[in-house]
């Protein structure tokens, strides 16, 4: 069997959003395709520093982070790309005076307010990064760092159009619904990322499988010829699904990896 390359999204793809878990069918099944020859990566919008514990503790050959900003095969680092420093510090402060709310995410750290802000859903995260041992360290606002992309949030307070504006020379903004938007730089997307790893590796791009179920997904879905849906995905992945799969909860990796005979 020729080798294929395979890309997983984290949240909702290989980690289940209902157990917190990796299933045991995922593990065994991509478990059984790296038995096969085949290279299996993470690709993921999260930054290195945030990937889950849970999601390491399964045997991947790489991670691919921030939406093609950072590349990781075995302990190599292969490519990174975080904002230049200046401009950085300049967005973040564009995003103040036009009223978002937001976090930083960087390779060491994910960064907060130093306040309690009005978006409830950012106050979860940094619920969530806390209960995780980060977003503590530093504030958005001390500027002492660097970050490779921004989540934001917006309401009816907020001037979303100037702040896209004024970043629409180097970053672009992703719709994750319920006025939340990931802001990635431009140029870089998980589609980039696979199109690196396969160059790399000399394997053409008919041999490389794409996994997801967010709008952050897209670009990989709109690269790759083989892509897969997981059971509950966002509807615009829809016209660039090969095949749709079931939940991850219900064995969703391993009946699309067998679908397509890696296994």
């Amino acid at each position: 069997m020729e080798r294929a390359v395979l890309f997983f999204d984290i949240d909702g793809t290989v980690l289940s959003e209902k157990t917190k878990e990796v299933p045991e069918s995922a593990i065994r099944a991509m478990n059984m395709a790296q038995e096969q020859g085949h290279l299996l990566f993470i690709n993921t919008g999260r930054t290195i520093c945030s990937v889950p514990s849970e999601v390491r503790r399964v045997r991947f050959d790489g991670y691919l982070c921030g939406c093609g900003t950072y590349l990781l095969y075995g302990d190599e680092i292969l490519f990174s790309r975080s904002m230049e420093p200046e401009r950085g510090k300049r967005i973040i402060e564009e995003m103040e005076q036009c009223g978002l709310g937001g976090l930083a995410e960087g390779v060491e750290d994910v960064y907060f307010p130093g306040r309690i802000t009005r978006f409830e859903n950012l106050e979860q995260s940094r619920r969530y990064f806390r209960e995780k041992g980060m977003g503590i360290e530093e504030t958005l606002e001390s500027g002492r760092f660097t970050y490779d992309k921004l989540f934001i949030y917006s309401d009816e307070k907020s001037d979303l159009g100037r702040f896209l504006k004024f970043i629409d020379e180097d970053m672009e903004a992703i719709d994750r619904g319920s006025n939340t938007y990931e802001v990635i730089q431009k140029g870089y997307s998980k589609a980039t990322a696979c199109e690196f790893i396969l160059d790399r590796m000399g394997i053409p791009k008919d041999r490389a499988y794409v996994f997801g179920d967010s709008s952050n997904d897209l670009s990989m879905f709109q690269f790759a010829q083989h892509t897969v849906a997981m059971g509950a995905h966002s509807p615009v992945l829809d016209p660039y699904t090969e095949y749709v799969t079931t939940a991850v909860e219900e064995d969703g990796i391993a009946n699309a990896l067998k679908h397509y005979g890696l296994i």
